[in-house]
């Protein structure tokens, strides 16, 4: 099972041009939140050789994470993929067509939370408004 201290060294042998900051060595969600800037800057430097590899770790951080891990897979990288490129005009489908089946499932529940489809209440519980 991952634990949350492999997520970064996972993400980071994926993406070796990431360098991880060092003040926010031990808050998972804030170096979540700086990778998913990295995979922006990747984007629009047209550097997106390395996405399959980041999107293969995404899967098995859902597939073979801690409930905290899966949990931050989803919540800090994914949603933060979708808020970081949204925020800069880059649509974040771009990212989204390299994901694996696992993510892609969770990459549209947090579509679906936000256009008001479903209500997110936990990383294993999903609700859809009828």
């Amino acid at each position: 099972m991952i634990s949350k201290d492999q997520v970064m060294p996972l993400l980071m042998e994926a993406s070796p041009s990431y360098r991880l900051p060092i003040e926010d060595r031990d808050l998972l969600y804030l170096m979540l939140a700086d990778f998913a800037r990295h995979l922006l800057q990747l984007q629009q430097q047209q550097l997106t050789d390395g996405f399959p590899a980041v999107a293969r770790v995404i899967e098995r951080l859902h597939l073979e994470g801690d409930q905290h891990v899966r949990e931050a897979a989803t919540i800090g990288l994914l949603e933060g993929i979708q808020n970081n490129w949204g925020n800069q005009n880059t649509d974040p489908e771009l990212f989204a067509q390299h994901l694996l089946p696992e993510s892609a499932k969770w990459w549209q529940s947090l579509n679906d939370f936000w256009s008001g489809k479903s209500k997110f209440v936990g990383h294993d519980r999903v609700r859809h408004n009828p």
